[in-house]
């Protein structure tokens, strides 16, 4: 039988990435997408559900064929603040999809049962290496994503199911980013080579094969957090004549 994988935000960017990977390694795939007309990879199986909703296990858990052996929290929210520019409002926001969401699933994912090895992997940020203070809602809720790791990773151990993060730096462009800062900005790192959605990828399949793995944290930045950035790559003088 087919193994079963969940990737939230499934129909777009890296989450789509991996979704095709998954399916063209042979997995059924439920695809999660926030609206009904999202799109999803050709073959996987779409689910769609608001993150932000405490009922958005349900309907995602509820499109599997059988108990899921793989569950992917990529799904997040990320919007720009600072502390001087805080809202109470978007922290919130934040918290709900990019924290309570993959709690949520997590939680359905253990009680679904199922046999074999069984592995969650959540989707982090390199930044948490090397943290500035631009998007504060966003980096606080993916600190809390990679808290989530560990204590899942330390509580569902006993059922055979590990928990994993993978930490990726910049990959795609992002809202607000010019094209011309991506470019500039998508290399600025000691090795001088871009992260791109083939890398996780690469480090899921890993992760996959490496059953004895749980509570780690993968970070594939080409070494950016040794550099000590102060500020998000999209806000530096990335020019010619500007230093980061």
């Amino acid at each position: 039988m087919k193994r079963t994988a969940i990737v939230t935000g499934g129909g777009k960017r890296v989450g789509r990435v991996l979704a095709e990977r998954l399916l063209a390694d042979g997995w059924t795939v439920v695809a999660h997408v926030h609206h009904e007309t999202d799109e999803v990879p050709a073959g996987a199986i779409r689910a769609v559900a608001d993150l932000a909703s405490p009922d958005c296990a349900e309907p995602i858990l509820a499109a599997c064929p059988a108990p899921p052996q793989l569950l992917v929290n990529n799904g997040a929210r990320f919007a720009s603040d600072d502390l001087g520019g805080f809202n109470p409002q978007e922290f919130a926001a934040h918290m709900a999809v990019n924290v309570q969401a993959p709690t949520l699933l997590t939680r359905a994912f253990a009680a679904a049962g199922g046999t074999g090895d069984r592995l969650i992997v959540n989707i982090l940020d390199a930044k948490l290496a090397a943290p500035n203070p631009d998007f504060l809602s966003y980096t606080l809720s993916k600190a809390a994503l990679a808290a989530l790791t560990d204590v899942s990773a330390r509580a569902l151990a006993g059922q055979g199911i590990r928990v994993n993060g993978i930490a990726p730096a910049l990959m795609l462009l992002s809202a607000g980013q010019t094209k011309g800062n991506f470019d500039r900005a998508h290399g600025l790192n000691p090795l001088g080579r871009g992260v791109t959605p083939d890398h996780v990828w690469t480090a899921l399949r890993f992760l996959l094969d490496s059953d004895v793995t749980t509570g780690e944290v993968l970070t594939i930045d080409g070494g950016q957090r040794f550099l000590g950035l102060s500020r998000d790559v999209q806000f530096l003088d990335l020019s010619p004549t500007g230093a980061p």
